[in-house]
């Protein structure tokens, strides 16, 4: 009988150092493997970017894909800020492929199709695209305001190959969100990584809201900006605190986490939430939004007895997973802070080898949503 470490080995690491050079120094100290495939890594904004890009270099030999955050998640830690955790995949049955995509805003169908060539001359494991035998992840700009049509463009372009993603954060700064490659953290960029593999896994996603039966029209909005300033017909942010039953000045930040909406695609439901009310009048969102769009008012349910069902269920599915890479949405986050929950919910990811990061944005297939946890499970 072979030991189950032979097929995958996953170490995984945190450091709190503020200076970059120690925080890679403790990191690599817990990763460091042999026969390393992948290193994956989040960050905070907080650390000087090129001290730590240029550590991290230095340090790992092998494919490495990392971002900023607005918070970092572990099962050791929980729910942490100000830290750098990484983990490493070793396995003869995994293969990574890095690529990085920059300048973002002009990633087009030529520059995909060359991507998708580029892709199937490096494939190793399989002689073409198989969805059973791959995945894909994506880290994106999260101020880029591009997700919708990235994500969308390499979903298409790959079939039905399932991807996850997450944007980019910057601790709630909303200034700069940037991707690692070689050794730089770069804005106005993306990586996507295809996992080539043998192994077990399942790409999942995880929501706690439920469409209710008020429905909303879109009628005015300006999607290079994402902001709507006008729903049925009547000034957007006003129309909004009417459908929900409150003040207009009561649509805050946190309001606007406990009322997302919800757009349905393809007979499934799939989160939109809003950043904030303007002062003329408008709102602005955190994804894509146009005019004619029809969306529905969302519920939401048990945060954390949805974390620990979602749990269960990847237990239940992949019974022998040994990492949960998870992208999970800061207005989660938030929703968990300002309901005192965060202790709770550091204590269920407590044994269930989680390390993610919170987003502002996340990706589901070809879909880009909020207030989601996309992530994948990989077992033996």
């Amino acid at each position: 009988m072979s030991n189950k470490t032979e097929r995958l080995t996953v170490k995984q690491g945190c450091s709190f150092h503020a200076e970059a050079k120690q925080a890679v120094a403790e990191l690599s100290a817990q990763i460091l493997q042999e026969d390393m495939r992948v290193v994956v890594f989040f960050c905070a904004s907080t650390f000087n970017l090129d001290d730590l890009g240029a550590e991290l270099k230095q340090a790992f030999d092998c494919p490495v894909i990392g971002c900023t955050s607005s918070g970092e998640i572990t099962s050791e830690f929980g729910y942490q800020e100000g830290s750098l955790i990484g983990i490493s995949l070793s396995s003869k049955e995994l293969i990574v492929h890095p690529f990085f995509i920059h300048p973002l805003d002009q990633f087009d169908h030529p520059q995909s199709e060359a991507l998708l060539h580029q892709l199937r001359q490096q494939l190793a494991m399989s002689a073409g695209l198989d969805a059973k035998q791959m995945f894909g992840m994506l880290l994106i700009d999260g101020l880029s305001m591009l997700e919708e049509q990235v994500v969308a463009t390499l979903y298409s372009m790959l079939g039905n190959i399932p991807v996850l993603g997450g944007s980019a954060g910057d601790d709630l700064s909303f200034v700069k969100t940037k991707i690692y490659n070689d050794g730089q953290f770069v804005d106005n960029a993306a990586m996507f990584a295809l996992f080539e593999t043998t192994l077990p896994f399942k790409v999942f996603r995880s929501q706690h809201f439920e469409p209710t039966d008020i429905r909303l029209v879109i009628t005015e909005a300006d999607p290079a900006t994402r902001t709507v300033t006008e729903i049925n017909g009547e000034p957007a942010a006003e129309e909004f605190a009417r459908l929900v039953g409150l003040e207009l000045q009561a649509l805050t930040p946190q309001m606007f986490a406990t009322f997302p909406v919800m757009l349905r695609v393809g007979g499934e439901y799939f989160v939109r939430s809003i950043q904030k009310a303007n002062p003329d009048g408008s709102l602005t969102f955190y994804c894509a939004i146009d005019t004619g769009l029809v969306l529905t008012i969302a519920k939401g349910n048990a945060l954390l007895d949805n974390i620990q069902q979602n749990l269960d269920l990847l237990q239940k599915e992949l019974p022998n997973y040994k990492i949960i890479i998870g992208c999970d949405c800061i207005l989660r986050r938030v929703e968990l802070a300002e309901n005192g929950w965060l202790c709770q919910a550091s204590a269920i990811l407590k044994d269930a080898k989680f390390m993610g990061f919170s987003t502002y944005g996340e990706q589901f297939n070809g879909i880009h949503v909020n207030q989601t946890l996309t992530g994948v499970a990989i077992g033996e």
